[in-house]
């Protein structure tokens, strides 16, 4: 899929304000500093559609992106540690359940991961509630330009194994990615050209 046009829509914390029009959307979430702004940027090719920051958390707001006029790309805030205060992290930790508890429209979330890191329990744990609360998931493994290839199979095969381990029968489908060198776009961007296909047919 080629992303000819992205437009910013609305920011904001009322899942109730998000866009009500009937197209898929897709919602990409991840620790704080997993590098989502920088893939949100390589995906679209546009240098400042997500604000990247050396701070970590620094999305504290639902924000929409139509693409191609078909589908809504969103960019949640990041989970753990942030930089902000109690008060606020809880604020922002409910919108994000509101989010995915109530948006009718979305269709998959796409939940980054760094893939340099063994698997950390505040990404196990998210997932095992997206599960059981029925929400489709894909694993973006990101930052893989700071690995040799070997190193990159190797920590993401063990990512699944331990995930395997768990609660899950089978792994979810995943990705391999670099914002740095564009490595797993075309892949990434075709899981959701597919899905937009299938809604459709």
């Amino acid at each position: 899929m080629q992303i000819n046009s992205a437009e910013f829509i609305v920011s904001n914390t009322d899942v109730g304000k998000c866009p009500s029009e009937p197209i898929p959307e897709y919602a990409f979430i991840g620790r704080s500093n997993v590098g989502k702004s920088s893939l949100i940027n390589m995906l679209t090719e546009r240098k400042q559609l997500a604000k990247t920051s050396g701070k970590p958390g620094k999305t504290q707001l639902i924000n929409h992106f139509r693409i191609n006029k078909r589908w809504f790309l969103v960019d949640l805030p990041g989970y753990g540690y942030a930089r902000v205060s109690k008060k606020i992290k809880k604020t922002f930790q409910k919108f994000i359940t509101d989010y995915f508890e109530k948006r009718e429209q979305l269709v998959c979330a796409f939940v980054l991961i760094d893939i340099r890191h063994e698997p950390q329990p505040i990404d196990l744990e998210f997932m095992e509630w997206l599960g059981m609360s029925g929400i489709p998931f894909a694993i973006v493994f990101t930052k893989a330009d700071k690995l040799k290839p070997q190193a990159a199979e190797r920590n993401t095969r063990n990512y699944l194994d331990r995930m395997l381990e768990g609660i899950w029968e089978e792994a979810p489908p995943h990705f391999i990615t670099s914002s740095s060198d564009g490595r797993g776009k075309e892949e990434l961007l075709g899981y959701i050209e597919h899905i937009n296909q299938e809604i459709k047919s």
